[in-house]
């Protein structure tokens, strides 16, 4: 029964800290995280699900506390909070894969999610297309230069920074 314990206070612990990474950072570069053309350097820790499950409601609840904070509309609170939820539980499912598969999910569900928020919530006057491939290159940027480089990186030390927390 202690085991369980010790388990899901590390889930807890890893899912805080990974939020509270995506908040600070998300905040330290915020002209470059908001808007039609977004570049959010945070977006490059959806490779950690990769690594940790604790990583998938992390990055949920610190994208959520990041748009919150970040001044964005209830719409764009939810629903692209939702792209990263969801793009980090099959960023998880995809991790005994390639790892060169795991920056897709995240990708794909901004690509899909965001440029109709900013169009229907935020009013942008921009086509859906366009901004699809705006913000697709701004999460292509972020989830596979950055997030590979971080995957490169933490691969190095996979048993010592991200002991298994729950599966």
């Amino acid at each position: 029964m202690k085991v369980f314990k010790h388990l899901n206070v590390l889930f807890m612990a890893q899912a805080a800290m990974i939020a509270a990474i995506y908040v600070v950072v998300t905040l330290l570069v915020a002209p470059f995280a908001y808007g039609e053309v977004q570049v959010r350097l945070s977006e490059a820790l959806t490779i950690l699900p990769v690594f940790t499950p604790a990583a998938i409601p992390g990055l949920f609840i610190g994208c959520l506390i990041s748009n919150i904070l970040g001044g964005c509309i209830l719409p764009d609170i939810i629903f692209g909070s939702l792209a990263t939820l969801i793009g980090a539980v099959f960023t998880w499912m995809l991790r005994n894969h390639s790892k060169y598969l795991a920056p897709l999910p995240p990708i794909i569900a901004n690509v899909l999610i965001v440029p109709f928020v900013l169009k229907y919530g935020y009013m942008v006057p921009l086509p859906i297309p366009f901004m699809m491939l705006t913000v697709g290159i701004g999460e292509v940027i972020s989830c596979a230069v950055l997030g590979l480089i971080l995957h490169t990186a933490l691969s190095r030390y996979k048993g010592l920074i991200f002991r298994r927390a729950a599966q």
